[in-house]
């Protein structure tokens, strides 16, 4: 059985952690607190992260968040100021910076989301809006880039910005006057003046997504198709003319090749020949009468004509050694 005593000193030790836990409360790095009595905010908002006291019952500690946190939009259709009519995703990066003015004016989170979504919403609404679809798309430093690709011997196709539609002339769509990221950090400077009284601190917008709505998107595709076709036939027209100018190079410097062996050829035949009559001449001048003899057995022996008649007599010269062949040697 527990004395007296023990009962007692139980029932203090309770006691003092009931109250103990009413009055001390612990803050993260992560949090931030305002101490409300009856409703009311007292003293200055606790940023220190440790162990801090408040009045049990009376006095109630709100904790809200020091770290930096997202909100996300819905998508909404906005029309372009050049009338392209597209699905804009947005995403912020906010935070608490008054915790005291946040829970006067705001009070939850959830609540904070709700205003963001108004003030957000109708500022990007407003650029959108304000802007062509190609500023929209593109960043900065898009020149610098394109002079970038023609320094390396990329050839250049006419970019297009509306999905393969092509500009109208005078129309600026190679150079731009803003870019998507100066009119983001415009929605940044004019949705964050707007929040400070609600103690929110505004950090950074982006667009997460761009997209044409479904009425226009597949006459977009249709269209980018279509450019893809050209650039590819102007690629195959490059190419086939590539091809004719190798070949057309190819069959000249073949006819020179041939030319030059048949002037080569005919010299080296013409050298010999010469050569081949200068032999002759030497050999049968040494006797005239066997070259005489010789020349007729060949045309003896290389004439042929059967279409032909030929009317000779026998005191002809191509007769005369047919003549003298029957008679005796040495009469």
């Amino acid at each position: 059985m527990i004395p007296a005593g023990a009962r007692i000193a139980i029932v203090v030790v309770v006691v003092l952690g009931i109250l103990a836990e009413g009055v001390l409360f612990v803050v993260n790095e992560t949090e931030q607190v305002v101490i409300t009595q009856l409703g009311k905010p007292v003293g200055k908002p606790i940023i220190q992260a440790g162990l801090h006291y408040k009045i049990p019952v009376l006095q109630k500690a709100n904790f809200f968040e020091r770290r930096i946190m997202k909100w996300d939009g819905s998508p909404n259709q906005i029309p372009t100021r050049d009338k392209k009519y597209i699905w804009v995703d947005t995403t912020a990066r906010w935070r608490i910076k008054d915790p005291l003015l946040f829970l006067q004016r705001v009070g939850a989170i959830s609540t904070a989301h709700s205003r963001l979504d108004g003030i957000i919403d109708s500022v990007v609404r407003d650029h959108v809006s304000n802007n062509d679809l190609i500023e929209l798309v593109r960043s900065e430093g898009w020149e610098e880039a394109r002079q970038q690709l023609n320094e390396a011997g990329i050839p250049e196709f006419q970019l297009t910005d509306t999905g393969g539609e092509t500009p109208a002339p005078g129309e600026a769509s190679d150079h731009l006057s803003k870019g998507r990221e100066k009119i983001t950090r415009e929605m940044v400077a004019d949705a964050a003046g707007l929040l400070p009284e609600f103690g929110i601190e505004l950090l950074d917008i982006r667009i997460k997504r761009i997209n044409y709505v479904e009425s226009v998107q597949q006459k977009v595709f249709d269209r980018m198709i279509s450019e893809r076709k050209r650039i590819a036939a102007q690629y195959r027209s490059e190419g086939e003319g590539e091809r004719a100018a190798t070949l057309g190079q190819m069959e000249r410097e073949l006819a020179k090749i041939t030319s030059e062996a048949f002037r080569k050829a005919q010299e080296t035949r013409g050298k010999a020949d010469a050569e081949a009559t200068r032999i002759y001449a030497e050999a049968f001048g040494k006797n005239p009468e066997f070259f005489e003899f010789y020349r007729t057995l060949e045309f003896y022996r290389n004439f042929s004509n059967p279409k032909s008649s030929f009317v000779l007599t026998t005191e002809a010269d191509i007769f005369k050694y047919l003549k003298s062949s029957g008679k005796p040697s040495g009469k």
